[in-house]
């Protein structure tokens, strides 16, 4: 008994370690990088501390985590289907687009409830309905959805700014941009902060999903799926409907998370905007081994490192887009850190075998070349 608890929490630390150690190395290149620059790296991660948690800048970042663990949710669907959606920032903006385009309109007409309501459904619907493209082509014809789903999210950006500068444009400004919506429609505050419900949302959404996922037929099924399609047809799941199914889940979702922002946030949409969330969060969803609660303190960090990291940025000289930098060593780092433990068979691997297997192929090539 001793022997298998000790296995157990051995285990369980070796995973804490495989899932830590990617965020510790590549915060400490982005503070190399930082220092080489010439700004000092500990005034600015005492600056994201600042202004991403002290005082009511916490309020902030959990704002901010609301829509990224939405987004977050919607990846992880996909990705335990074995399946790519990188189509989120077309998907985001088209659900974002139908909040701010269509919402002053609603909110005149209906109750607010009602218009919100709509609204939701409207956007978990639009990003349903944009992931057919490459749902289909996979489901019946093969094709990789890596490229489909990424050319529908470049048709999905355009399609939102097209929108934004010709039908929802307000006529009273002269910017690209929707009309704003009144103040008392948005997404009421959660009593005594300046939190909006949509993190309430995000956080039961998140729960939901890792009850589905860990106790329901489905989530059993969709494993299956997830681990060998040719299995799960040989126990009688449609591949077919499977893939299409997941695929609308993933993007109904994340276009679901651009209207909480537009309602719980921003209250309107301006042309050639794009928060890249999808880009941000994924590093966490692979670091949570796409578990729903798991990415709740991982988006949460990044939530604090974005919110504060912007304006310690400025102060220290640096672009913001240096913040997608230190996401971009994240996920470096555990690809190595993938590579190495799976090697040294360290902790669980942060993907199913099919993923897996399509993040390590450029490593198993240049083993390949060293054994010749």
């Amino acid at each position: 008994m001793m022997r298998s608890d000790h296995s157990r929490a051995s285990k369980l630390l070796e995973e804490l370690v495989r899932s830590v150690l990617p965020v510790l190395l590549a915060l400490i290149v982005a503070g190399l990088i930082i220092l080489a620059m010439g700004s000092n790296p500990l005034d600015f991660f005492a600056g994201v501390w600042t202004y991403g948690v002290t005082g009511l800048n916490w309020q902030r970042s959990l704002v901010l985590m609301a829509p990224l663990l939405i987004v977050a949710v919607g990846l992880i669907i996909a990705f335990r289907g074995q399946l790519w959606n990188l189509g989120y920032n077309g998907q985001y903006l088209l659900g974002a687009v139908v909040a701010s385009g269509f919402g002053p309109y609603l909110f005149e007409a209906l109750p607010g409830w009602l218009a919100t309501l709509v609204i939701f459904v409207g956007s978990l619907a639009v990003g349903a309905v944009w992931s057919l493209v490459p749902a289909i082509l996979k489901a019946r014809y093969g094709t990789n959805e890596i490229i489909t789903s990424l050319v529908m999210s470049f048709i999905g950006v355009g399609v939102a700014n097209l929108l934004i500068k010709g039908p929802f444009k307000d006529t009273t400004t002269p910017q690209p941009q929707t009309a704003v919506i009144a103040d008392e429609n948005l997404l009421a505050y959660i009593p005594g902060t300046n939190i909006h419900i949509g993190l309430i949302f995000a956080l039961v959404l998140a729960c939901v999903a890792q009850f589905v996922f860990s106790r329901t037929s489905f989530g059993m099924r969709m494993d299956i799926f997830g681990a060998s399609p040719k299995a799960a047809r040989h126990m009688g799941i449609n591949s077919t409907w499977m893939v299409i199914l997941l695929f609308a889940l993933s993007s109904g979702l994340i276009a679901f998370a651009g209207a909480i922002d537009v309602l719980g946030q921003y209250s309107y949409q301006r042309a050639n905007w794009n928060p890249h969330y999808g880009d941000a969060v994924m590093p966490f969803v692979f670091l949570a081994r796409l578990n729903p609660i798991a990415a709740i303190p991982l988006v949460g960090f990044y939530a604090v490192l974005a919110t504060g990291g912007t304006l310690a940025a400025q102060q220290a000289g640096l672009n913001v887009d240096f913040l997608l930098v230190i996401v971009g060593l994240i996920l470096i780092f555990m690809t190595i850190t993938e590579y190495v433990g799976e090697k040294r068979r360290l902790g669980q691997s942060y993907l199913p075998h099919g993923l897996k297997r399509t993040l390590l192929r450029p490593f198993q090539g240049v083993a390949g070349r060293k054994d010749s």
